[in-house]
This record gives structure tokens, sequence and C-alpha cells, in this order.
């Protein structure tokens, strides 16, 4: 699709793009949300020698979404484009079958959040709602009720943040309570985090790397929240009763990595 088909059909939801090549350090090719002097705006950045070519296979004015594909030598990646709240968003969108903007966002959905949605939501319009009878969501994060869950509260805690890594911002809860998962040690330098034994390691090293500012967090761990949640970019959610924590599919999206932009 040429540029100017491509800025075209942005527009027909509002939105603005610009395609440039992606040269220099700090210039990563992919897609990204970028801000100029008019507001935000799709930057899509391609690298010189890539062969890559990009449609809009389907768009939903209405909705402020669009449903882009990349083809390139290996393969096709999917990304959904639109306006969630405040702010204009870009998602790598798993699943080959995925040809409109509802299935991408059905596919971005976790299987459990699928599971709760197919049980409890009767009305086809409101299964993709941010807030309905099987879950809330805020951004990537989805939220499902937790009836049954037992919490030891001793182990609650308080305005505890949730992320993606990826030097992510998190999102804050009022009450977090995890069962299971991995200790790791977090810090702007390691967003991902370090077992205990890279974490000691490090240390043995670089004796410096203790004043790095670290965190002690869970990785993998399964996560409940209640009360307050909230976000720079998005309306505070408030829940009653604890819920349980997942992220969306888009870390399994083969376009992953071409999204530069993480809220």
């Amino acid at each position: 699709m040429e540029n100017q088909l491509l800025e075209t059909m942005f527009g027909r939801m509002g939105a603005r793009m610009k395609i440039r090549e992606a040269v220099g350090r700090g210039n990563p090719a992919g897609i990204d949300i970028r801000f100029d002097k008019r507001g935000e705006y799709f930057d899509i950045a391609v690298e010189p020698n890539n062969q890559v070519e990009y449609e809009v296979v389907d768009i939903r004015p209405q909705m402020r979404h669009l449903l882009l594909m990349a083809r390139r030598n290996n393969g096709k990646q999917k990304f959904l484009c639109g306006h969630d709240e405040r702010h204009w968003f870009v998602c790598a969108v798993p699943g080959n079958s995925v040809t409109n903007v509802v299935n991408a966002m059905e596919a971005l959905q976790p299987a459990e959040v699928r599971a709760a949605v197919s049980q409890k939501v009767k009305r086809a319009k409101n299964r993709l709602r941010r807030r309905n009878e099987a879950f809330v969501r805020q951004g990537e994060w989805f939220f499902i009720p937790a009836p049954k869950l037992v919490v030891n509260p001793k182990l609650v805690l308080r305005n505890e943040p949730i992320s993606r890594g990826l030097g992510s911002k998190p999102h804050m809860c009022q009450f977090l309570y995890r069962t299971g998962g991995k200790l790791v040690y977090v810090c702007s330098r390691h967003p991902n985090g370090l077992t205990a034994g890279q974490y000691a390691a490090l240390i043995n090293s670089n004796p410096h790397a203790r004043n790095w500012g670290w965190t002690r967090m869970q990785r993998d761990a399964s996560a409940y929240i209640k009360g307050r949640v909230w976000h720079p970019d998005h309306k505070t959610a408030v829940l009653t009763g604890w819920h349980q924590v997942l992220m969306n599919t888009e870390h399994i999206a083969p376009g992953a990595r071409a999204v530069v932009f993480l809220d």
C-alpha cells in the first residue's frame, strides 16, 4: 500500500501516520506512537534494506481501530492500531486467522478471559467492552473476578506495581496478593529482572551494582488485586473483591518485537 493511501486510511479513524527510514542509533525499526506540535501520531520506521509492505486489512472508524498487516520475506505480521481511553496505541496481534479488528481484539484476550466471556457475557456487543460480566480491562491487563480466593492478610501488599517489563510504565494496585512464581531483582538497567543467582553473580563482579535501586519482585506469579488500579494513560478502575490479573497475548505475537511503543 502506498504511503499516501496509508495516511488516508489512518485519517479515516482520526489518526495521523508517518513513514520514515530507521537510521542511526536510537531509531529502531518498528511502529511507535510519537508526538509533535499537532499531538500524537503513528510513526512507522523502516530499515533502508528491509523489504516490508504495510497494508490496512480492516478499519472500523466508529471504534477508532484498524488492523494493519506487514508483509515481509519471512512472513506476515499483524498489528491492532487504535485509540484506548486517552491515547493512540499499537499492539502486535497473534494468530494467522485474524482478518479484522474484532478478531484481533478477541485474539488479544488470554484463554482464561475468553472462557469467562463465553460463560458469562450473553450479549455479543459487550464482549469487547472494557468492563462486562466477565472481566475489567485496563490497557493490556485483564482482571477476572476470583470470589473463591482465600488470601493470607499478612501477604497482601499495598500500592504495588504490575508491569509487563521492558521498561513499560507500571499500573499501580491498591491491594495486591501474589502466590507462586520466582523471586527476581529488578532495576532500571534490568527491567525484566535477574534471578537470585544472577543478581549475586552481578554483585560479586561489580559491587557498585548494589546501588542501582533494586526492587524484589515475583516473576510468573499468580497475581490477584482489588481496590483501585491506576495508570497515567488510563481511567482509574475500581475492583470490588479480589480479581485475577492476566496480561494480553501480545507477547506471543510474531510482530511483538516490531512494536516500539510500550505504555
